[in-house]
């Protein structure tokens, strides 16, 4: 039986990504990352991911030559750079993850090793301690390894997450137990209560089933999901489990969740190796959402949908075939910092 959580932070609190924004921040593709092979056309979706942003709030870009990458920009308006080195551009998940304390925030550093040491990443781990002063916040060193896309606050104390990934050895190989890991976020996030997902996965994912491809809060009562109605789909049965799973979970105060199931793309081939397509990547801006499409006949279904989910919002489709070459889709390319983080960036 898993301890109880004896952490009682309640003046810490990870903010929803639903809630008001500073920025958003973007590392963009350069020569040296896994882009190279098809750099022009992924830093095309890069620019109007960061095109969309700039319309609702700003963009801070990290950029291995400035030069260079403004030239990709017809209009920099709402769009900062910098200059920082990096392995490559999932910004979700080696950029620093913002808590509040009382009404200050703090962005934690949290160790990244890309994906439990499947990749080199040391310059992404380096990476928000070199930039911390653009920032407007304290800054936290922590040992401990967690990726942004792993985690998923409601902004009332709870996270969404899953056991494959926060539990796996690859990660904080001594934390391996639920409550070990309940603990670390309670002192770091102020979470009150995690709420575990065992099922659920994306062919061709190298994260290790992180939350924000499979199920995402789009207030503090509502979870979107990805649904497979495919029974001859390797992701039928995983799915489906995973679905029972989140008609079962209760908030603090023991009520049920509402859903809404997104649509599951087609099987998407590239190099015989099919890719983690995925509509829960989506990414929630200041008056807006961007979500990743991929020329797929679900497309439409699944902005209908997230409009639902966020009537007050527009919704804004951006082409992500490109990136999930890399395995990975708009909301990893992304991080959102809290409106209390003020950008110290020209």
């Amino acid at each position: 039986m898993s301890k109880p959580n004896t952490h009682k932070n309640r003046s810490t609190r990870l903010p929803a990504e639903f809630e008001k924004q500073s920025f958003v921040q973007m590392i963009f593709p350069h020569a040296d990352s896994d882009w190279a092979p098809y750099l022009q056309e992924a830093s095309e979706t890069f620019v109007a991911i960061a095109t969309a942003i700039s319309r609702f709030e700003r963009c801070l870009m990290i950029c291995d030559d400035i030069v260079r990458v403004k030239a990709y920009f017809s209009k920099t308006d709402n769009i900062s750079f910098i200059q920082a080195d990096s392995d490559d551009t999932w910004a979700r998940d080696c950029s620093g993850i913002t808590v509040i304390n009382d009404t200050k925030p703090t962005v934690i550093d949290f160790t990244f090793t890309g994906w439990g040491n499947k990749f080199d990443a040391s310059l992404d781990n380096a990476l928000t301690s070199k930039i911390a002063d653009y920032y407007g916040a304290n800054y936290k060193r922590e040992r401990v390894i967690l990726e942004g896309g792993a985690i998923e606050s409601n902004g009332d104390d709870l996270i969404l997450t899953t056991t494959e990934c926060l539990l796996n050895p690859n990660r904080n190989i001594k934390l391996t137990q639920k409550f070990e890991i309940e603990n670390i976020l309670a002192e770091n996030l102020g979470t009150k209560k995690i709420l575990w997902l065992n099922h659920g996965y994306l062919a061709g994912d190298d994260t290790d089933s992180h939350i924000d491809t499979l199920a995402r809060f789009s207030d503090r009562e509502t979870i979107v999901y990805v649904q497979c109605l495919e029974k001859e789909d390797e992701h039928y049965e995983a799915l489906s489990l995973m679905e029972e799973e989140l008609q079962l979970l209760r908030d603090l105060e023991g009520k049920p969740f509402k859903l809404l199931a997104l649509p599951m793309t087609d099987a998407i081939y590239y190099d015989e190796e099919r890719l983690p397509a995925t509509y829960a990547n989506f990414l929630i801006i200041n008056d807006a959402v961007i979500v990743p499409t991929y020329s797929d006949r679900h497309d439409g279904e699944a902005l209908e949908t997230i409009q639902k989910a966020f009537p007050t919002r527009e919704v804004i489709g951006v082409e992500c075939s490109v990136l999930i070459r890399q395995h990975g889709s708009l909301h990893c390319v992304t991080m959102q910092f809290p409106e209390a983080v003020t950008l110290k960036a020209e």
